[in-house]
């Protein structure tokens, strides 16, 4: 099957004039299909079937936490490469043109319940300079809903702990200020007091400049988004829960509480940085105990 690979990146270069950047994102969507499918023992491209695409896009969501947008490039990858080996003769329909898309990407975001939220925050050894930093990290990721790569990038001049916010710079350096509950300012303050001169430390004694970034390294060096998600895997084993973490659990968490408990989703739009409403409105979806409970109260023949 994987012969054909070859063949289609050309197809999409000479026939449908993608960018490379394109062109090695499908090439890469669909040999990754390919080698599913044949884990799962089939031998040609007349062997697959339907169910093994939306099987493939589920597991990619479930296990490796893709995001909605990298489901709907790899379903539109697979299409295509199945709408070109239809028109080379080797199959007699394109059988990814059937499924429905907002099925496939539409689906809910993962999320820790407000127990596993409580035993991952309180996992952390305060008493350490790594406890505290992680500890701070946990609670500025639950408390603000930041994506890691804000948090990594969340400097000093940022925060402003007395009167309640932090601003944080956002996708397309879109600024933007999201208020940090006092537990979490808190938990800032005694990283900064108590953990953070200890690492910045070693990167002035190796004669760097002191970084003006909030989290640290070991090392006195500013945290990319690999080593804050490092630091979270962490905690979680120690607080010994078992789900699959990735990137915006925590982030998904944030958001889906705050619905479970009344915010507007406006105002959960704004805190997230979402461009459009229709992004958040995901959430929605998660609270249906929530949305229940308010047709029963309200509806004349609940």
């Amino acid at each position: 099957m994987h012969s054909w690979l070859e063949p289609f990146i050309d197809y999409l270069t000479l026939e449908r004039g993608l960018s490379q950047n394109t062109r090695l994102a499908y090439g890469r969507d669909v040999g990754e299909f390919l080698a599913y499918a044949e884990r799962l023992g089939r031998r040609s491209l007349r062997d697959i079937q339907r169910d093994d695409i939306a099987d493939f896009l589920l597991e990619g969501k479930e296990r490796d936490g893709y995001a909605p947008t990298t489901l709907a490039r790899r379903l539109v990858a697979i299409r295509v490469f199945f709408r070109y080996v239809q028109e080379e003769g080797m199959l007699p329909e394109n059988i990814a043109d059937a499924l429905e898309s907002p099925k496939l990407w539409r689906m809910l975001p993962g999320m820790l319940s407000v127990d596993e939220i409580n035993q991952l925050l309180a996992a952390p050894d305060g008493k350490t300079p790594g406890g505290l930093r992680d500890r701070a990290i946990l609670e500025v990721f639950y408390a603000c809903g930041l994506r890691e790569s804000e948090l990594a990038q969340l400097r000093i001049g940022g925060l402003h702990l007395d009167d309640g916010f932090i601003r944080v710079l956002g996708k397309g350096d879109k600024e933007r200020v999201v208020p940090i509950a006092d537990r979490a300012a808190a938990a800032v303050q005694a990283w900064l007091e108590r953990g953070r001169g200890l690492y910045a430390a070693v990167a002035e004694a190796n004669g760097e400049p002191p970084p003006a970034e909030v989290f640290l390294s070991r090392l006195g060096r500013a945290m990319d988004r690999t080593t804050v998600w490092r630091a979270v895997v962490k905690q979680a084993r120690r607080a010994g829960i078992l789900k699959r973490l990735y990137p915006h659990l925590l982030r998904h968490s944030f958001a889906s509480h705050l619905l479970q408990n009344g915010a507007d989703l406006r105002a959960i739009q704004e805190m997230l940085g979402h461009a459009d409403i229709s992004t958040t409105q995901i959430y929605t979806h998660v609270d249906r105990t929530r949305l229940q409970a308010i047709h029963h109260q309200f509806h004349p023949r609940a």
